[in-house]
């Protein structure tokens, strides 16, 4: 059991956000250990093949982030800004790690140094360089086409949360977090042997950095001062499923493609999103929303700089008794 203190002040502060670099290092330790992971064995049997080809699976990134429960490097992950993730600013910000934090924290990597993070410790700055071309030539090949709906259930994930803080306050959205986690006191106990992280401090607060490939486990740590808590997102069971099919009934009422739309909103998500999904256009993604949206049966709130589209609970009965 970790025991993170968690004061009143801090957690006046906590707050969410998401970030590319937290789904680049979980998802390579999908990899490393695809036997606990079974929720992303399609992905890892997609993606692996074109990895290896490109010699991404013996690489600097490869050796700093190991198969759990070992150590992954603080400075893999800085403290995301907010909920509009971007890669390039994220790597901007790997690539100005000081080197004293790099050496410190490969110090903290037992065993001999594979060749590769030997040289990231003799000159850091050029070894922050290999490593952003390393992560962005990963991103391009195993993320980048499957962002669209991990950044939906992300989305979803938060506003999720968002409804319950305004529910049940700190206590509830804390406590509701992983069956790993809860607040009790002045304290954030994790259960879970390799997971610490310093006291947070009043003044800092606490970063929740909901994740796809963190699951089914819960990871934090602290970088800049700042201490994080990756968990895994709700949704993640359903990421790789096949696009769900409407009821035949529903389609003869509302039409194929506007049931196909209500069955694909069992999470909030984006036009662009359902529209991947359905192969509908987004623009009429977006006139059948409009027609759902006036029918009841669909309400759209923004998330950042996206608008999420949700069932309602009309739509949802509409659905059951069609099934």
């Amino acid at each position: 059991m970790v025991s993170i203190g968690l004061s009143a002040g801090a957690v006046a502060r906590v707050r969410f956000a998401l970030s590319c670099l937290w789904e680049v290092v979980a998802s390579v330790r999908v990899l490393r250990d695809p036997g606990q992971h079974a929720i992303h064995l399609p992905w890892v049997n997609r993606v692996r093949p074109r990895l290896a080809a490109a010699g991404l699976l013996d690489g600097l990134l490869w050796q700093l982030v190991p198969p759990a429960p070992g150590y992954v490097v603080d400075f893999l992950t800085p403290p995301p800004a907010g909920l509009t993730p971007d890669l390039g600013p994220e790597l901007a910000a790997l690539r100005t790690t000081p080197s004293g934090t790099v050496r410190a924290h490969l110090d903290l990597c037992p065993g001999p140094r594979p060749p590769a993070s030997a040289a990231l410790y003799a000159d850091p700055e050029a070894g922050l360089r290999r490593l952003a071309e390393e992560i962005g030539a990963y991103w391009r090949l195993a993320v980048a086409a499957d962002w669209p709906r991990v950044r939906a259930v992300l989305d979803a994930e938060v506003f999720h949360r968002a409804r319950r803080l305004a529910e049940g306050g700190a206590a509830g959205l804390l406590n509701d977090l992983h069956e790993r986690v809860r607040w009790e006191g002045d304290a954030l106990l994790i259960n879970q042997r390799h997971c610490a992280a310093p006291d947070v401090p009043d003044g800092a607060g606490l970063v929740l950095v909901p994740s796809v490939f963190v699951w089914p486990s819960v990871l934090s740590i602290t970088a800049d001062d700042v201490s994080q808590l990756a968990y895994p997102a709700r949704g993640v069971g359903a990421l790789w499923e096949c696009p769900t099919s409407a009821p035949d009934a529903l389609g003869a009422v509302l039409g194929r493609g506007r049931a196909r739309l209500l069955a694909e909103l069992d999470a909030p998500r984006s036009t662009t999103e359902l529209a991947r999904r359905t192969g509908l256009s987004p623009a009429g993604v977006s006139q059948h929303l409009t027609t759902l949206r006036a029918a009841g049966l669909v309400v759209t709130h923004r998330q950042g700089r996206s608008l999420l589209s949700s069932r309602t609970a009309v739509a949802e009965a509409l659905l059951s008794a069609s099934a």
